[in-house]
């Protein structure tokens, strides 16, 4: 976060607040994802199982230049079509109707909160402090870890977050996605959000 400590006064922003801020092109007809007119049941069916292995679900990501070690759970959508994002934040969610982490092409999404109500700050405030070429390792349920190196970060309006962020084709990256200041309490909660794009390492070893 840069402000050298460990609490932050501004309260959390709601898992509702952020999924909001989300725009995603529609989903393939197989699986469903968010979208701001997105009509969905009560529960989402579960994605395809993984084919290959680079299809394999993450388990945890590690950012060792900034501290930030997140054990990682799958997440979908709600009935509204907001995007789920765990309540602890210590956790991050990985959005399962996108590609996962090592995936050969698409946008690997992870995201995760900033603080708590109590100001403590969560794992994916580390985001915050990351730099270009610092390097990022997800560990994958029964595959070898993918490897990634910061590419970019961007501070965004919650509302212009770019649909680029959930696409399932092009290129392969890992997308990181938190919240960032200001806390606006009558507009819901961070106005912002903070992204970090990382590209994959050649062969899936650090350099």
């Amino acid at each position: 976060m840069g402000d050298g400590g460990r609490r932050r006064p501004a309260p959390i922003l709601a898992a509702a607040a952020l999924a909001a801020a989300v725009g995603l092109p529609g989903p393939p007809p197989e699986q469903p994802a968010p979208s701001r007119d997105f009509a969905a049941a009560a529960s989402a069916p579960a994605p395809r199982p993984p084919a290959t292995s680079d299809e394999r679900p993450p388990r945890r990501i590690l950012l060792a230049e900034v501290d930030l070690d997140a054990r990682v759970t799958p997440v979908g959508v709600t009935a509204q079509g907001d995007m789920t994002v765990p309540d602890d934040p210590a956790t991050a969610g990985w959005y399962r109707y996108g590609p996962a982490p090592g995936s050969a092409q698409g946008s690997a999404v992870l995201v995760g909160h900033v603080d708590t109500d109590s100001g403590d700050l969560g794992e994916f405030a580390a985001l915050h402090d990351v730099r270009r070429g610092h390097r990022v390792e997800v560990r994958r349920t029964g595959a070898a870890p993918a490897h990634y190196r910061i590419a970019s970060r961007v501070t965004v309006p919650k509302d212009d977050l770019p649909p680029s962020a959930f696409r399932r084709t092009g290129p392969p990256v890992l997308t990181l996605i938190t919240c960032a200041p200001p806390y606006v309490p009558e507009r819901g909660g961070y106005f912002n959000n903070h992204v970090v794009t990382a590209e994959p390492i050649a062969s899936g070893r650090p350099q």
